[in-house]
């Protein structure tokens, strides 16, 4: 998925450049002291971050954007005629020493969560929700940006592109309300922005708060020598000294590595019952009770969306993606749920043979798993000591060697971190050798200050002069919460890993191989979020290369490759319990566009969310949800992320991802040139131009 921490987050207007005159301010005593205002290496200074500098950092960067907005103003208001240099240009120079100090103090917030940076976060927030809505809300902006399309002459694609961006941003940010609508308006993004922190934050608790310790040997049976290892380790931080993964006693937690193979592979059926219980409950009930905040940020939703003139949040969600209306959505997510329901029921019909029992929740990981044993001779448990992290890296970035004609070359110590794990890397194109861009990777899992998931965000966005040169780099996050290494045993990575580090690099491709000239549209932004998905889905398929996989896989002990033998099985169990995972997918898309399809004065209450969501589940669940089930609460996605009535882009990008990677598969993944030619298609177009083109 994508984070949005930078300023352009809070408003439908894009991110703009502060002036140099800034930046040249920001080197002095004061950014000295401030780690938060310093640009002297080009670089956010994670590692000398601290709690303190934020409310400072974040109060002076405000003060200064406000007062060069107002700047901005007087020169629109009076730009005669009204044209792309005049008016847009300025604009595009604007707001991004704000927009970099925001997004470290974001980042930090989803990678090195505590109490104390929760509280600066909330308190600054507002003033970031403001900074925004004055841009969103200027009205000598907006008549300027009507002028210049009216007297501008002819103007490229990609600044027609960012022109009308613009226009619609500013409606949808709100720049035609007045009085008592704009006030109440603007105290409604105050209240959703500080709502969503909310929801994250309790998921984070919730997940953390959650340890089933396990004691005797036979609770482990079955279990994974790499999940016995991290449920040990969970075990020593909680305060158990000596636990080892041979003889416990094993903490068992809900972060994603652990919780997921534990519920594949444990043979007590009472133990997997009581942590799925525990899982599907997260965040909904006890001070980290997200019940409260669905009907809230629902209902608030709904109500913005009518301040602006529309039926219903899901309408004005669409108003900014490709889809052309709900109806359009709900459309192909019946479709696609027609054509897999069969197969879904088919899949689910023979784990209940396999079961002594009748097949609840808890039982479908593990039977799918045997299923999956007998049908194809492996587990994913048994894939995990081919892909050891460093060298999964090494495979993927031949990959996009191969690909896309650029180089991923280690720059450990360049850059300062939040974390001994981190790794920093820089992309050089192959023919100039020029570096193009740099980023972070944030592998591993850290229960209680890393937020769930994976995620891609920008650190930086590409900055050019008058001529088009280059003068910054784009630079990426990537983060993700794999297994990580246990003592002298490196990072074994699942296959499920495996392809979402190829999905979160994907993202992270198209912003650092960007060659859009206006930041407002280069890279990831001002990509239409249907299509958003795009890069980072087709960047999976490599993971069914014959050739990648001989890359990437390595055995952690004897240095084989991924047999054939078992690739073909892999490859074979590819579309294993494939319409159950279909359904599960158009099942979260489907509910979500529900829940932002009422009208004001009608959107669901706390326990009528969870009655739709049943209601729903009936059509996209062969086994129902469980009455107790809250899996809402810890829907970050929509309520606590920019997916909200956007969930189905995965499906609707998924469609665009295939048709791109078929075009290698015709060409032939083994034809060298052929694949280069292919790849520098698409990283001419689908990388290079980002939101500067129509998808």
């Amino acid at each position: 998925s994508i984070m949005l921490n930078s300023l352009r987050s809070a408003s439908q207007v894009p991110v703009r450049r502060r002036t140099a005159a800034l930046a040249r301010r920001c080197l002095g005593s004061e950014a000295d002291a401030n780690p938060l205002l310093d640009r002297a290496t080009g670089l956010p200074r994670f590692g000398a971050f601290e709690v303190g500098f934020v409310e400072p950092a974040i109060l002076k960067l405000t003060e200064e954007f406000t007062a060069d907005l107002a700047a901005c103003e007087e020169k629109a208001a009076a730009a005669s005629p009204a044209t792309w240099e005049s008016v847009m240009a300025p604009l595009e120079a604007m707001g991004d020493e704000l927009s970099v100090s925001w997004s470290a103090v974001s980042h930090m917030n989803g990678v090195k969560n505590s109490l104390e940076l929760r509280e600066a976060h909330a308190k600054v927030m507002p003033v970031i929700v403001q900074a925004t809505q004055k841009v969103a809300q200027s009205k000598p902006l907006y008549d300027a940006f009507q002028r210049v399309e009216r007297e501008a002459g002819e103007l490229n694609e990609a600044q027609q592109r960012v022109l009308q961006k613009s226009l619609r941003g500013a409606k949808l940010g709100g720049v035609g309300l007045e009085g008592a609508a704009r006030t109440e308006f603007n105290d409604i993004s105050q209240q959703l922005s500080q709502l969503s922190t909310k929801f994250n934050n309790n998921v984070l608790d919730a997940t953390a708060a959650f340890g089933l310790l396990l004691t005797d040997q036979s609770d482990v049976e079955g279990l994974p020598a790499v999940v016995r290892a991290m449920a040990a380790a969970a075990a020593v931080k909680a305060g158990q000294e000596g636990a080892t993964a041979e003889d416990g006693p094993w903490r068992i937690t809900l972060d994603a590595p652990c919780v997921g193979p534990f519920l594949q592979h444990c043979r007590k059926r009472d133990l997997r019952e009581e942590v799925y219980r525990a899982f599907v409950t997260r965040a909904s009930h006890g001070s980290s009770d997200n019940t409260p905040l669905i009907a809230d940020i629902l209902r608030l939703k709904a109500r913005k969306a009518s301040i602006l003139g529309f039926n219903t949040f899901a309408e004005l969600s669409l108003a900014s993606k490709m889809a052309e209306s709900v109806e359009a959505v709900n459309k192909m997510t019946e479709d696609m749920r027609v054509k897999c329901i069969g197969s879904a029921k088919a899949e689910v019909e023979f784990l209940r043979s396999l079961a002594p029992h009748s097949l609840m929740n808890w039982d479908l990981p593990f039977y799918s798993e045997r299923d999956r044993e007998t049908k194809f001779g492996f587990t994913d448990e048994q894939l995990r000591p081919y892909f050891p992290m460093p060298h999964v890296l090494s495979g993927l970035f031949a990959v996009v060697n191969r690909a896309f004609g650029v180089s991923i070359v280690p720059a450990d110590g360049e850059a300062e971190t939040w974390h001994p794990d981190v790794r920093f890397f820089h992309v050089v194109d192959d023919i100039s050798r020029d570096k193009l861009a740099s980023f972070y990777l944030d592998p591993y899992s850290r229960p209680g200050e890393k937020r769930g998931g994976a995620w891609m965000d920008v650190a930086l966005s590409r900055q050019v002069d008058a001529s088009g040169k280059a003068t910054r780099l784009p630079v990426a996050h990537v983060v993700c919460n794999g297994t990580p290494p246990q003592g002298e045993t490196p990072s074994l990575m699942t296959f499920s890993e495996v392809t979402t580090l190829f999905h979160e690099l994907g993202h992270a491709l198209q912003h650092m191989l960007t060659v859009a000239r206006y930041p407002s549209v280069s890279g990831i932004n001002g990509v239409e979020w249907d299509a958003v998905e795009l890069p980072s889905q087709f960047m999976e398929n490599w993971c069914y290369d014959r050739r990648t996989m001989r890359a990437l896989s390595k055995h952690y002990v004897t240095g084989d490759p991924l047999p054939d033998s078992l690739f073909d099985q892999l490859l074979a169990a590819r579309r294993h319990m494939a319409g159950t995972g279909m359904l599960r997918q158009l099942l979260f898309g489907k509910l979500d566009m529900a829940l932002h399809s009422f009208p004001e004065g009608s959107t669901p209450g706390p326990e009528a969310a969870f009655d739709l969501q049943r209601a729903i589940a009936k059509d996209f669940a062969v086994i129902p949800p469980l009455p107790e089930d809250r899996f809402l609460c810890s829907f970050m996605h929509i309520f606590g992320g920019g997916y909200s009535a956007g969930y189905y882009s995965y499906k609707w990008a998924e469609v665009m991802s295939a048709d791109a990677f078929s075009a290698f598969e015709e060409a032939g993944l083994d034809d060298d040139k052929a694949v280069a030619v292919v790849g520098r298609r698409f990283r001419d177009t689908v990388l290079a131009l980002g939101g500067s083109c129509a998808p």
